[in-house]
């Protein structure tokens, strides 16, 4: 290969590169307009099914968006009555919470001392404060609902993207130049997309659910409200548990005993290996083909890009990625190392 050859090599891969970094750039830049567009469509994958269940018993299409919207809004409306209650409620105790974590700050001085380290009890109360883990809590929910700020705009975005499903297979076979070869690339990418969104669901409702009523049984406030989180939070791979075992975690060893929090620990630990690590995989099979690295770097990636919603949606988005870059030349060796590493051989075929 002569020098002029690798020279425009090197050349190509800077403009494509300079290109990428400019994408990405507005991108981000636009992530005002797109977060609410990528909600609204991962509304309308999950409800699509509702709708089309809905349809298979007679209803018609507007009749059966009618009545999945008004549920889904109800459940929203109580989920923002019951933050707004368990708000209301930490604020009557929080000045219990304060008293307790002066006590308990106390004694760690007192262990501290012995061992020759000098800790101010007020720095350790100001860093601890008991409101972080509402904050800790509600932030997730309020960063969540922050992108719904215009909550009508959302709604009508979903309503018109379930009418418009059905005729996607027409639009798509007259606007594009190779119709055969993209439908078939984004009708895997959406197959597989609302496959691992529905289950990832269901799981995560499962999994809200399972916190809400073991925390009830263990006698620890605001139940609900982190049943609610850890709902949300399961959406988000490998951190997002663990990030949702923490404020209930705290709160019980303020308000309750070293022992509940421990239990809430183990707990969460417990729902997580079974629901996290054992149900949830034989649900999903082979999920989506992307390895464990992959989600965990397109988890950092996609958070940057578009924020905690981006966090929420980075195995989707990166899944339909990989997918779309299997249809391209360019690309499809890009998508392999996105994979989850060789296929598995057919069972009788020679090596």
């Amino acid at each position: 290969m002569s020098e002029l050859q690798q020279e425009k090599i090197g050349q190509n891969i800077l403009i494509k590169l300079a290109m990428l970094v400019i994408v990405l750039a507005g991108i981000r830049a636009a992530s005002d307009i797109l977060v609410p567009l990528l909600l609204a469509a991962f509304f309308a994958i999950v409800l699509n099914p509702l709708v089309t269940m809905l349809m298979r018993r007679g209803l018609r299409r507007g009749v059966a968006i009618t009545l999945v919207i008004t549920v889904i809004m109800l459940v929203m409306l109580l989920l923002i009555a019951v933050i707004a209650s368990s708000v209301s409620e930490f604020s009557d105790i929080y000045p219990q919470l304060r008293a307790t974590l002066e006590q308990k700050m106390t004694v760690v001085q007192h262990l501290a001392a012995q061992f020759h380290l000098n800790i101010s009890t007020e720095s350790l109360v100001q860093r601890f404060d008991p409101s972080m883990m509402m904050n800790l809590a509600t932030s997730a929910l309020t960063r969540f609902s922050g992108a719904m700020t215009n909550i009508v705009l959302l709604v009508l975005t979903v309503v018109f993207m379930l009418f418009e499903v059905h005729h996607l297979p027409y639009k798509m076979r007259n606007a594009l130049v190779n119709p055969k070869i993209r439908i078939a690339g984004l009708h895997k990418a959406l197959k597989g997309v609302t496959h691992y969104l529905a289950l990832k669901t269901l799981v995560s409702l499962v999994t809200g659910v399972a916190v809400w009523l073991s925390l009830v049984l263990l006698g620890v406030k605001f139940a609900l409200l982190w049943g609610v989180v850890a709902f949300i939070l399961n959406f988000i791979p490998n951190i997002g548990p663990i990030l949702a075992g923490i404020p209930p975690f705290i709160q019980a060893l303020l308000l309750n005993s070293l022992f509940d929090a421990v239990m809430v620990a183990a707990l969460f630990s417990a729902i997580h290996m079974v629901f996290g690590n054992m149900l949830e995989p034989r649900l999903m099979g082979r999920g989506l083909g992307l390895s464990t690295l992959v989600v965990f770097l397109s988890l950092i990636f996609w958070g940057w890009l578009l924020g905690p919603v981006g966090m929420l949606l980075s195995v989707p988005l990166t899944s339909i990625t990989k997918i779309l870059m299997e249809t391209t030349p360019g690309g499809s060796r890009l998508a392999i190392m996105l994979g989850t590493g060789r296929p598995k051989r057919a069972k009788g075929l020679t090596k």
